[in-house]
């Protein structure tokens, strides 16, 4: 049986705005994501047994049961036993670039990777949308890592609305790799400070993201607006994590400064990126950062936004 390599792409929020409460406990959210081409190489191989093994280059990445593609494993393996019997365990080697805990869906496109792998290492003939209802199963960023692209995402993250792509902006990716935020943190501490201004009902939250739908953001990625898009970015997080972490602000001062046409924090963080029209300028913005930070835990990347989420490498 043949083995499949994929290259799972990291995401980035281009807005992300906290609306309420769900009764299935869950924050509601309105978020538009983005993928971009800073990606994880994903090996998949039958095993000859029938365990499931991850491996991964990485020394913070568990390879155990509490590893998301490895739950994606076995999410497959219980879901379609006929299959599993017929090909046995994988093997699943990670190779990483998308920093730990960073914001980026580093994990999630991980699992993506492999609910995608699986499905053609088994011939299983699953649609997207079936892989994305599966993924969905593991975590609100899943069926995301799977679609990829630019989309509007609403309810806890898992229900998609796909926007045309941006593939005219580069983004610059900024960790410093000593902070790391607890997603968990972020939304109690949010909820702590701000849960006064949340949307419970649910036909208020229904008639919001509708709104949201028609909004300004989404209007400027239809007519590929740079400038308005750049205006609208918005991450609800960032009220309760800058002020904790002042590095990030200033982070965010020099990016403005180097000329990045718009700068925000990704997801509950620590990544902050900027974004540029050229690849050049992204190149130029990031050794101006390297050149005035100058510090041994801070790390870079330029990347381009991508049309898809998980790719197979040939």
């Amino acid at each position: 049986m043949r083995s499949y390599t994929l290259l799972a792409c990291a995401k980035i929020n281009l807005y992300l705005e906290i609306v309420g409460d769900r009764a299935d406990g869950y924050h509601e959210l309105a978020m538009i994501m983005q993928s971009v081409d800073l990606c994880d190489r994903i090996h998949i191989e039958p095993s000859g047994t029938d365990s499931i093994r991850v491996t991964c280059n990485h020394p913070d990445v568990p390879c155990d049961s509490s590893n998301l593609a490895y739950r994606a494993a076995e999410l497959m393996r219980s879901e379609f036993p006929e299959a599993f019997a017929r090909y046995g365990g994988v093997n699943i080697y990670i190779t990483k670039k998308i920093p730990v805990a960073a914001g980026l869906a580093g994990g999630s496109s991980n699992a993506a990777a492999v609910v995608v792998g699986i499905n053609l290492l088994w011939n299983l003939g699953l649609t997207q949308g079936e892989c994305e209802q599966l993924g969905a199963v593991l975590g609100s960023d899943v069926p995301f890592c799977i679609r990829g692209g630019t989309a509007l995402a609403t309810g806890r993250g898992e229900k998609l609305s796909p926007l045309p792509d941006l593939d005219q902006l580069y983004v610059v990716l900024a960790k410093y790799e000593s902070v790391k935020i607890s997603t968990a943190w972020a939304y109690q501490t949010y909820r702590a400070t701000y849960e006064e201004t949340y949307i419970r009902d649910p036909e208020h939250i229904e008639a919001y993201g509708q709104k949201v739908h028609s909004g300004p953001i989404v209007r400027a990625i239809a007519s590929k607006d740079s400038a308005i898009i750049t205006e609208e970015l918005r991450n609800d997080f960032e009220k309760i994590v800058l002020p904790e972490y002042p590095q990030l602000v200033s982070l965010k001062q020099r990016f403005i400064e180097a000329g990045a046409i718009g700068t925000l924090m990704s997801g509950s963080g620590s990544t902050v990126f900027a974004l540029t029209e050229s690849h050049s300028e992204a190149e130029r913005i990031k050794a101006y950062i390297e050149q005035e930070l100058h510090h041994p835990d801070l790390k870079l990347w330029v990347a381009q936004f991508s049309p898809t989420g998980i790719k197979v490498s040939e």
